[in-house]
């Protein structure tokens, strides 16, 4: 077992009454690609939400690198290296792919820091190089509206990593994509994940056999099963309520 980057532990989020996570534990290692599966209400997208400070735990604590981020704010949450992707592309779509992801860049920071930037060639550098891990070198100067459904996934994966975060979590990476698209991203998550932890919620079966290192199971907002995906998908009570489905 390598080392944990996130430590989620007797973690709580209740809605009006309603449990989403009772007593949750999860664990996330470094350079792990980490994928998080079950039925519609498990509490798959609440985790992410409390992670990234969207949402706030009644219990529990929630540990990356050592920092307790539950209570901390979603900006300071971002600036401590984690950063989210939630179902619906957001990305900026009268802008070009280029202005897309330069405008991601934490480095600017407050009005003074802003007035002061001046790009340089390091910096378009680093764009280019993330475009291309993208797949978006060759549409620089494309309005992002114009770009398909795959595209704005991935070029708001790409603002992520302009961020340079530890820590990157995908809500349904490749829903709507087409099969090559799927294939694509991918290849794209295990490139990302060679530099840093992902963790994954996904519904596509094949797409998480092809990616994940590691698979937990939710069910009413208890882990309900963990470990590779061969393990996982033999697992009676995983078939019951999900996979046979």
């Amino acid at each position: 077992m390598g080392q944990m980057i996130l430590a989620v532990e007797d973690l709580c989020v209740s809605f009006d009454g309603f449990k989403a996570l009772d007593n949750l534990n999860f664990y996330v290692e470094e350079h792990a690609l980490h994928v998080v599966i079950g039925p519609n209400g498990a509490g798959k997208t609440t985790l992410l939400d409390a992670i990234c400070g969207k949402t706030r735990p009644d219990t529990g604590k929630i540990l990356f690198n050592g920092r307790n981020l539950e209570r901390m704010l979603e900006y300071q949450i971002t600036r401590a290296g984690v950063g989210r992707k939630f179902q619906t592309p957001m990305v900026y779509e009268d802008l070009t792919v280029f202005e897309n992801l330069e405008i991601s860049s934490p480095k600017p920071r407050g009005v003074v820091g802003c007035l002061c930037f001046r790009r340089d060639s390091a910096f378009d550098d680093a764009i280019g190089e993330i475009a291309r891990t993208v797949f978006l070198d060759s549409h620089f100067e494309r309005k992002a509206g114009q770009l398909s459904h795959g595209q704005k996934q991935w070029l708001e994966i790409g603002m992520l990593l302009m961020q340079e975060p530890e820590l990157l979590l995908l809500d349904e990476p490749v829903a709507g994509m087409s099969a090559k698209e799927r294939e694509q991203t991918a290849d794209l998550l295990r490139e990302i994940a060679r530099g840093r932890s992902v963790v994954v919620i996904e519904h596509d079966m094949e797409f998480v056999k092809a990616v994940a290192h590691k698979v937990t199971v939710l069910h009413q907002g208890k882990m309900l099963a963990e470990g590779k995906i061969e393990k996982v998908q033999q697992d009676p009570r995983v078939i019951e309520v999900y996979l046979g489905h």
